[in-house]
């Protein structure tokens, strides 16, 4: 590699537009009627939905570092309104109207995030396309048609849909491709774009941000922080992947690390041999997926699992990734645009995202502690944080809304394993996931029963 690639610095999406301004830390004890801990889009969503129902309600949100520093300011961009792959999978204790109406209250956190960006004057380069999830090997055709009939099932029968070869090579060129899964109705966002700008309308509408802020502990009606402690009658707890640095909080939730590279803008010239003219998101079926955009500028952004997790729990520096993954996420971008093969990787970074032991995202508050939480969305935070924080704000204001019966809602699962079995588990799956796939790859090869038994291990399939 001849040229010097970016690491970390958060993410290229700060990159393209400039790290914020940090706003002032807490400056000694207060109180509010909300305090919510973690200024990502669960944590401003939920802000949002709160001051717009109640203008007089005096809302707090607190950051460690500074809004969207998370996962919300490192994401692929992917606005899809969905779940994470096996997330149905809880809802089928549930009668099939609750089922649906989970999925229609997903389908429709697509219409309402860029709703509510064009009401309020938040410019985040979104644009509505689809979602294409490619299959290139016979296995991955089966786990396409398993999934369009499992979607389809659920109540999206008019939003998903097979494609052939054909007719995805008139989109999009990707050799070997025997067909995709298309996802109507989603949009294509620059995240750290829709952070800042959901940010600076909470603070417009009234609410109070601190960032610099480290929240040491909080129990009922109490948030300690290094800068003093704050008494709120409800507390909203909005972490994602970083829950785990809280205290007492080590196993609730594991931060899985995923990383991404970004390309120098490309030609026109090797634009006119790739096609993308739609800008459609893309993935494949692969076990160890990836996820890729086409960018504002033109460049390609290629995304997937790097060092999976670290032991302890441990976080990412600033987001920087190392060697090796940068290394793998350039054989996916040659693989699947190999017209690209020459362009320059101008950067590269990495972040977490919220892993409950069963893989399934919650919202839940309780009553008697008003005590709440959110996250644990597997990688596809940035439709369901807003239909989480629109749950948060109606569980907060003791509303009995449609949102506050959907089977997610209060949903407990058990922690993660201690060390070192933790690291072992999700070392081990991954591991039998890219297993799993290089089978897969051989001619006439079907699929591999190492992504099941990867999957089994922790309890993600």
């Amino acid at each position: 590699m001849g040229w010097k690639v970016k690491l970390g610095e958060v993410s290229f999406w700060y990159a393209d537009i400039g790290l914020p301004y940090r706003r002032a830390p807490l400056s000694g004890d207060t109180s509010a009627d909300v305090a919510i801990i973690g200024a990502g889009y669960t944590g401003l969503w939920a802000a949002y939905y709160l001051k717009r129902a109640n203008p007089g309600l005096d809302v707090l949100v607190i950051e460690k570092d500074f809004a969207g520093f998370g996962a919300s300011g490192r994401n692929g961009g992917w606005l899809t309104g969905g779940f994470a792959w096996n997330q149905a999978r809880y809802l089928q204790s549930s009668s099939e109207h609750a089922v649906r109406a989970m999925v229609e209250a997903m389908n429709g956190t697509v219409d309402e995030v860029i709703r509510v960006a064009e009401a309020e004057g938040i410019d985040a380069d979104i644009r509505r396309t689809e979602e294409l999830m490619v299959a290139t090997r016979p296995a991955q055709v089966d786990r396409l048609r398993a999934e369009v009939a499992h979607r389809r099932h659920w109540g999206e029968e008019d939003r998903v849909f097979e494609m052939g070869a054909a007719d995805l090579a008139d989109r999009i060129r990707i050799p070997g491709a025997l067909g995709a899964m298309v996802v109507t109705n989603v949009a294509r966002v620059q995240p750290a774009k829709l952070v800042r700008g959901l940010a600076a309308l909470v603070e417009r509408i009234g609410v109070r941000l601190v960032e610099g802020t480290t929240v040491t502990g909080y129990e009922k009606g109490l948030v300690s922080t290094d800068r003093g402690t704050v008494r709120a009658p409800v507390i909203l707890r909005c972490t994602e992947g970083f829950t785990a640095g809280l205290p007492g909080r080590k196993r609730e939730w594991l931060p899985l690390n995923s990383a991404q590279i970004a390309t120098e803008p490309l030609p026109e010239s090797v634009w006119a041999e790739i096609g993308w003219s739609g800008h459609e998101i893309v993935g494949d079926f692969a076990n160890a997926y990836c996820y890729c955009q086409r960018t504002r500028e033109g460049r390609i952004t290629v995304g997937a699992r790097g060092v999976p997790y670290r032991f302890g729990s441990n976080l990412d520096t600033n987001g920087a990734p190392d060697a090796e993954t940068i290394h793998r996420l350039t054989a996916i971008l040659r693989q699947h645009f190999p017209a690209a093969h020459a362009a320059r990787i101008d950067h590269a970074w990495c972040g977490v995202l919220g892993v409950p032991r069963d893989w399934c995202a919650t919202v839940g508050l309780d009553p008697a502690t008003g005590l709440g939480w959110a996250g644990g969305y597997v990688g596809v935070g940035v439709s369901t944080s807003n239909l989480a924080g629109r749950t948060l704000a109606d569980l907060a204001l003791g509303r009995d809304t449609d949102l506050v019966h959907l089977p997610w809602v209060n949903r407990r699962v058990r922690e993660w394993e201690p060390e070192p079995f933790r690291w072992l588990g999700v070392t081990g799956m991954y591991a039998l996931l890219n297993a799993a796939d290089r089978l897969e790859a051989r001619p006439g090869a079907g699929p591999s029963r190492l992504a099941r038994l990867g999957n089994l291990l922790t309890g993600r399939g």
